[in-house]
C-alpha cells in the first residue's frame, strides 16, 4: 500500500484540518474535530446535516457552505460517524427553524442518524436517498443504496433552505428529487482502505465489477472489460428502464468518478451516455462530470439520471460556494 500519510491512527484528523485550513473562508472545522460547519451561518433558516463515513470526499464535507449543507460530520473511512457528533453538528447549526437529516441507505447511517434525531432538543426531520439501481441488498443496505444522487439533492434542497423554504416543505422535495434520481456505477478497480492495507477486493487487469458500491461492495456481476459504450449502453438502460416515464422529458446528467479515473475517461464516458439518453428521449438539460462521491482511490465511475421539473431546476441553478460546487458567486 502507498498512501500519503503519516500514520492510519491520524489520516483523518491531518486531512480534517487540511481541508478546514485550505478552505477557512466557507468553513470552520469542531475542535473535537466531530463535524465541519458552514462558517456564516443563516439566522432563521432551516440547518442542513448530512455525514457518513470518510473516503468518498467531497462527499460531505466539501458541500458545506453557502446553498448546500451547514454541517457534515465525517466518520472514519467507510464507517458511519456516531449519533454524538450529529446531534452536536445540529445543536451547533440549527438556528431556530430546525434541522433536516439527508442520510444515505446504509444500515449504520440509518441507525446513528436516528438516534441523533431521538436526542437532538431541536426538531429534526431526515429524509434518505436511494438512488442506487444496481442492487436491491448489499453488504451495506437492506433496500437500495444512496451514492450520487445524494449530492444532488444536497445541491437542490441546499438552494431551497437559503431561499427560506420551511423544513416540512425542504423533505418533501428532497424526497421528490430521490424519486427522480437513478445511478448505476461500474468499478475497474479495488479501493484500499488505509486501515486494512490492501485492496477491499480482487479483480483481475481484464475485469470489471458491474454496479459496484461506493464502499467496493459486490454489484450485479463480475465480467471482462468491454469498451466504453458497451459499458455506458447497459448502465443507460438500467436507469432508463427502472425511472421509467420520468425519463422523457429534462434531465441532469451527473458523470461522477470514484477517485482514480482521469477527467479524460470521465467525459467520454458523458459523451456515450449522453448520446445513449437521447436516444431514449431523454433532454440533457444540465450536466455535471468531475470527482463528486468518491470511493477514495478506486478506478471507475458511476452514471446519474435525475428527472427535473421547473423548480428542481431553478433550486440547480441557484448560487453555491462550497469547496467541492460552486457556480453562480
Amino acid at each position: 500500500m502507498k498512501k500519503l500519510m503519516n500514520g492510519v491512527d491520524t489520516i483523518l484528523t491531518e486531512s480534517l484540518a487540511g481541508f478546514a485550513s485550505a478552505h477557512a473562508d466557507i468553513v470552520t472545522l469542531d475542535p473535537s474535530g466531530k463535524f465541519v460547519q458552514r462558517k456564516s451561518l443563516k439566522q432563521g433558516k432551516v440547518a442542513l446535516i448530512s455525514g457518513g463515513g470518510s473516503g468518498h470526499e467531497p462527499l460531505h464535507g466539501g458541500f458545506v457552505g453557502h446553498g448546500m449543507l451547514d454541517a457534515a460530520c465525517p466518520g472514519q473511512v467507510f464507517t458511519s460517524p456516531t449519533p454524538d457528533q450529529m446531534m452536536e453538528a445540529a445543536e451547533a447549526v440549527d438556528t431556530g427553524a430546525g434541522s433536516l437529516f439527508i442520510v444515505k441507505n446504509y444500515e449504520g447511517d440509518l441507525m446513528n442518524f436516528d438516534m441523533a434525531a431521538e436526542m437532538s432538543a431541536g426538531k429534526v426531520v431526515q429524509i434518505i436517498t436511494n438512488d442506487d439501481v444496481a442492487v436491491e441488498d448489499s453488504l451495506y443496505t437492506t433496500g437500495r443504496r444512496g451514492v450520487a444522487g445524494t449530492m444532488v439533492v444536497e445541491k437542490i434542497v441546499g438552494a431551497a433552505a437559503e431561499a427560506g423554504m420551511g423544513l416540512d416543505a425542504l423533505a418533501e422535495l428532497g424526497r421528490k428529487v430521490n424519486a427522480n434520481a437513478r445511478s448505476m456505477g461500474v468499478a475497474l478497480t479495488s479501493c484500499t482502505v488505509p486501515a486494512a492495507g490492501k485492496p477491499t477486493f480482487e479483480i483481475g487487469d481484464d475485469e470489471m465489477e458491474f454496479g459496484v458500491g461506493i464502499h467496493g461492495e459486490p454489484g450485479r456481476r463480475r465480467d471482462k472489460i468491454r469498451p466504453a459504450d458497451e459499458i455506458a449502453a447497459e448502465m443507460v438502460e438500467a436507469i432508463v428502464r427502472d425511472l421509467g416515464a420520468k425519463a422523457k422529458g429534462p434531465s441532469l446528467l451527473l458523470v461522477n468518478g470514484f477517485g482514480g479515473t482521469p477527467a479524460m475517461e470521465l467525459y467520454l464516458m458523458y459523451n456515450a451516455a449522453r448520446r445513449l439518453f437521447e436516444a431514449h428521449g431523454v433532454t440533457v438539460a444540465r450536466s455535471l462530470v468531475g470527482n463528486y462521491v468518491t470511493s477514495l482511490d478506486m478506478a471507475g465511475c458511476s452514471v446519474t439520471l435525475v428527472a427535473l421539473d421547473d423548480e428542481m431546476t431553478g433550486y440547480w441553478d441557484a448560487p453555491v460556494h462550497t469547496a467541492g460546487l460552486r457556480w453562480g458567486m
